[in-house]
């Protein structure tokens, strides 16, 4: 038996956003920059503060990545809430496949970086009586990655694999999707809109758990980018126009007043509307060769920081000096190690993984049935 077709009106003709796919693969590159800092670290068990600007090779052309690629984060939860959107909204059997999906595409990579980062974490340690960057590596924050729960409010901080504590925030906003799925249906603009405004809200008031409030927040926010797309209401045109205005904000709020977070939210959603305006100016699909470049943004992210572990093993022990980090040659190997990387991390790892799982839960499903 077939798949049902979409339900009316809850998804766009247009299949592939390449633009987007690229936009994807970018940010993940963009947060290489801001974590390249590491590499100037040394051996020590509390907050070390790196002058980038003093240290990082072609800091003059490319500060406002070193500085500001972090914020790329915000951006790949504005893109998520806006890809969910698009692919669930209309899909009438998704609350069912749901989880086991996001199984299968998320947890072997970051179970298989989780294992390699906490060896390598143990060998630095041995080494230098410290670990590296992460200080947290212990059974508690161990388990809590397993779950990938290390980010819901009970961690100390960051601990192993790092960056994918965006990755943890990220899940429960899907379990806020899939509890909110049939509201989203009937109104996907004005419940994902509500959802955004409530958790923003309680984040700018200073509520706990602030990181999971801006993950469920801007999650929400590219989810009610995509209920507002479905009315028609954003054109070409129209996002161009939105995605200047929320650039002109952004430059204000942040230089005029200071106020670095909703200057990001602008940001953000200004980036989101003008990857979104060149996908709809782009009719005749010639951005398809982008289409499956952001395929490697999830490895080019879970993968960088055992990368840039392992050659800080690697450097300490062959040449006793990161000198060589602050050669822009350096900083091109690790960037282009880390992207390739991630394309076949997605190519040989986690699309055989995730056929695997999905494979072994069908075997499980039909055991049961046999069962029953």
């Amino acid at each position: 038996m077939g798949k049902p077709p979409p339900l009316p009106g809850l998804r766009l003709p247009k299949r592939h956003f390449n633009a987007l796919d690229l936009s994807r693969l970018l940010a993940a590159c963009a947060v290489l920059f801001w974590h390249y800092q590491h590499f100037f670290v040394p051996p020590v068990d509390y907050q070390f503060h790196v002058n980038r600007a003093k240290v990082s090779p072609l800091y003059q052309e490319l500060w406002w990545l070193f500085d500001y690629g972090h914020v790329a984060v915000q951006y790949f939860w504005a893109v998520s809430g806006f890809v969910f959107a698009h692919v669930y909204l209309a899909d009438s059997g998704a609350r069912g496949r749901f989880w086991l999906a996001r199984v299968a595409r998320l947890w072997p990579l970051h179970l298989l970086t989780l294992g390699l980062v906490a060896m390598m974490q143990a060998a630095y340690n041995g080494l230098n009586g410290t670990e590296f960057i992460y200080h947290h590596q212990d059974a508690k924050h161990f388990v809590l990655s397993l779950g990938l729960a290390h980010y819901w409010g009970w961690q100390a901080d960051q601990s192993f694999n790092g960056p994918s504590w965006s990755l943890s925030t990220e899940i429960l906003a899907y379990a806020a999707f899939w509890l909110l799925l049939p509201g989203l249906r009937r109104s996907p603009t004005v419940l994902a809109l509500t959802a955004a405004a409530m958790a923003l809200t309680l984040f700018f008031l200073k509520a706990p758990d602030g990181p999971v409030l801006t993950c469920i927040g801007y999650f929400f926010g590219g989810a009610a980018v995509y209920g507002a797309a479905l009315k028609g209401g954003l054109r070409t045109g129209v996002l161009a126009a939105l995605a200047a205005l929320l650039a002109l904000a952004a430059l204000w709020l942040g230089l005029k007043l200071h106020w670095g977070d909703a200057a990001t939210l602008a940001g953000t959603f200004a980036a989101l509307l003008a990857v979104l305006a060149i996908d709809t100016a782009d009719r005749a699909d010639r951005l398809a060769v982008a289409r499956h470049l952001g395929d490697a943004s999830y490895g080019v992210y879970l993968w960088h920081f055992p990368i840039q572990l392992a050659l800080v093993l690697l450097i300490d022990w062959a040449l006793g000096s990161r000198g060589i980090v602050r050669q822009p040659a350096f900083l091109l190997f690790f960037l282009g190690t880390s992207v390739l990387a991630g394309f076949a991390s997605h190519r040989w790892i986690e699309r055989p993984a995730q056929r695997l799982v999905l494979k072994l839960a069908g075997k499980g499903r039909a055991a049961s049935a046999v069962a029953a």
